[in-house]
């Protein structure tokens, strides 16, 4: 495994390296969410970072390492939407052409939100992994560097400076709790933030509709994990078979806890009719998880809500699985 010291010195320079590109995200206390969990508890917001989604963040970290010769030949990518978004984003002002492959059931504004920074969009696959090797074998044939969105050390970098801003803004914290798709948020996150102090709980937080990497660390090794439809999008799909992530989430995670997709729903419908937030299904597991965590009473725990890109028409299948 990389070495968990030399990861977190990667994420406190990419938080310099990035910071005139995106936005320092509000720590804000969850007063709410607090009360239901009987803990004090602060939501990370970067439901308001540029993009929407904390991906951003990974994608220009990514970019900016980049040689100036690479980065002019143009980069391609596979995401569910946000890694897309992100990439998309960087790209446009750095002056780097995109190429972002999406899997079928991408939802069109997603699709759309892309294409408006001017990235190439393309479907194929149905699911994150098949896109993803589809991805990488079209930047190889074409001579373009290929930018994960989790499996890469720059992004894992990228995306871990939420914990550099994190534990600034509220360095008493004692737990992160985030949501766990490829691992390339809370592997960053966790290797910064265990650095600086290693009693810091990290809880994993997946759909129980598609566990996939919290599957593949029970069994010890990356398998394929059958993943089914979820609210949370963003982090559906398996995981790629040689993931760095994969043993930072097996030595840095504390707990992984999955989300049935009732619970989901209803923390996105509660969080936006009681807490005025918009926030995507990968942000309301974490959400949920928090809220039904006895083990978080009278702690200080972080939650990380990792995006708001929230389509209507899962917004409107959300309250209709919330029941209001």
């Amino acid at each position: 495994m990389a070495d968990v010291a030399a990861i977190a010195l990667e994420v406190g320079a990419a938080a310099r390296r990035i910071e005139p590109r995106v936005v320092r995200t509000p720590c804000l206390p969850a007063a709410r969410l607090s009360a239901l969990c009987g803990a004090e508890v602060r939501w990370k917001l970067e439901n308001v970072q540029r993009t929407g989604s904390f991906k951003l963040r990974g994608a220009t970290n990514a970019l900016l390492c980049m040689d100036p010769a690479t980065r002019a030949r143009g980069v391609v990518a596979a995401s569910s939407g946000n890694h897309g978004l992100g990439l998309a984003a960087a790209g446009a002002a750095l002056g780097a052409r995109v190429a972002v492959f999406v899997p079928e059931a991408t939802p069109d504004a997603k699709v759309a939100a892309i294409r408006s920074f001017g990235a190439e969009v393309a479907r194929h696959g149905d699911d994150c992994v098949v896109t993803e090797a589809f991805a990488r074998a079209e930047a190889e044939r074409t001579a373009r560097a290929y930018v994960s969105p989790y499996n890469d050390r720059d992004v894992m970098a990228g995306q871990g400076s939420v914990a550099v801003e994190l534990l600034e803004q509220w360095p008493e914290a004692e737990v992160l709790v985030v949501a766990l798709g490829g691992g390339g948020l809370i592997a960053g996150m966790a290797a910064y933030a265990k650095a600086l102090r290693p009693d810091m709980e990290v809880i994993a937080c997946s759909p129980a509709a598609s566990p996939a990497m919290a599957e593949c660390v029970r069994r010890g090794r990356i398998v394929d994990v059958v993943c089914g439809e979820t609210l949370s999008d963003s982090t559906a799909g398996g995981v790629e078979s040689d993931a760095i992530t994969f043993p930072l989430c097996c030595a840095l995670v504390d707990r992984f806890v999955e989300v049935e997709e009732r619970a989901i729903a209803r923390a996105i419908v509660d969080t936006l009719d009681h807490d005025h937030l918009l926030v995507e299904g990968a942000a309301a597991v974490a959400i949920a998880a928090a809220a039904a965590d006895p083990a978080l009473r009278g702690r200080r725990a972080a939650v990380v809500v990792c995006g708001g890109n929230l389509p209507a028409p899962l917004l409107v299948r959300a309250r209709a699985l919330a029941g209001g």
